[in-house]
């Protein structure tokens, strides 16, 4: 039975706690985290070992699952491949290029399964739309939310906007050939808000807003095709498909339109959208592709290219803010 330990046992990290001890066929061996009195409060209440170093951690599992500052990652990645574990790390990959090129170049060389923790691969709106055929060529995305101290060691961008990189460039398939980027830091020392466009080799256009300083939460993403609008709202966890009629699709609701070259019949479709549990399904096709011996849903070059275009985009609000 596959053995899993926890590195980082803070906030995020007794979500991850929950959901192991809910995941069949594994063994949760234990947890490892620095703050000795939130250890100590885990470890009563969770009933589970509590380790005294991640490298003893590390030694007792064949898995691991890092939830621990994003300045920790890599030192805690570099542990468990040199030890040839398997590697469950949220996201961003790592704290600088640096370290995620030197990540990559090790996962390659231990040869074990490598999954990036982009969680709204999971969310239950974007799975729906599994079954339609997405050629977005305009992209404009939106995702706000209330200020919390808590997520502010690092900028809006490894924070929140990351999560629709990682989306868009796996959407698009296609090379980036331009980045424009504004930001502005109003309440850390790092851009609290930020727009952003990216253009690609294929001729998409991609429009992306993201603050930390709003006074409300929207996480919404429009996708434009030939034919097609596509919504997703991560956060309400729905999705419509506005489009031309496809003959004989009677799950639709339909009527016509005047234009210029005539009649066209537009069809709106609702798909269904099954509520689950994205942290829990991550993790789960973690375990998954460790069984498997398949590649991850988030692979660590998914995760590397989505921190390549953070980084990129940092730069050139940092050039402009000198």
């Amino acid at each position: 039975m596959l053995k899993i330990g926890l590195l980082g046992a803070g906030h995020l990290g007794k979500f991850h706690l929950n959901n192991w001890q809910e995941i069949e066929n594994i063994e949760f061996v234990g947890f490892y985290d620095p703050d000795e009195l939130n250890a100590q409060k885990v470890e009563e209440k969770y009933k589970i070992k509590k380790f005294n170093s991640p490298e003893e951690l590390i030694d007792c599992c064949d898995a691991v699952d890092i939830v621990a500052p994003t300045t920790q990652h890599f030192h805690l990645c570099e542990l468990a491949l040199k030890k040839g574990k398997h590697v469950f790390v949220e996201k961003p990959l790592a704290n600088t290029m640096d370290e995620a090129r030197l990540l990559l170049k090790l996962a390659k060389e231990s040869k074990v399964v490598f999954q990036v923790g982009h969680v709204e691969r999971f969310n239950p709106a974007f799975l729906a739309l599994k079954g339609y055929e997405l050629k977005p060529m305009f992209i404009e995305v939106h995702r706000l939310a209330q200020f919390n101290p808590r997520g502010t060691d690092v900028s809006v961008i490894l924070d929140l906007m990351i999560h629709d990189i990682d989306i868009i460039l796996k959407l698009v398939n296609s090379n980036v050939s331009n980045i424009s980027a504004n930001g502005v830091a109003v309440l850390s020392d790092t851009p609290d808000i930020a727009n952003v466009r990216i253009e690609f080799d294929n001729g998409c256009v991609a429009n992306l807003t993201s603050s930390r300083i709003s006074l409300k939460k929207m996480r919404k993403m429009r996708l434009f095709q030939k034919d097609a609008y596509i919504g997703i709202d991560f956060l309400d966890k729905k999705a419509d498909v506005i489009r031309l009629d496809v003959p004989g699709d009677s799950n639709v609701i339909s009527f016509d339109i005047e234009t210029n070259t005539g009649k066209k019949t537009v069809a709106i479709a609702n798909p269904v959208v099954i509520d689950g549990n994205a942290i829990k399904m991550e993790l789960e096709s973690f375990v998954a592709s460790i069984n498997n011996g398949s590649e991850p849903a988030v692979s660590i070059f998914d995760g590397f290219s989505a921190m390549e275009v953070a980084h990129k985009i940092l730069e050139q609000i940092n050039r402009k803010s000198l």
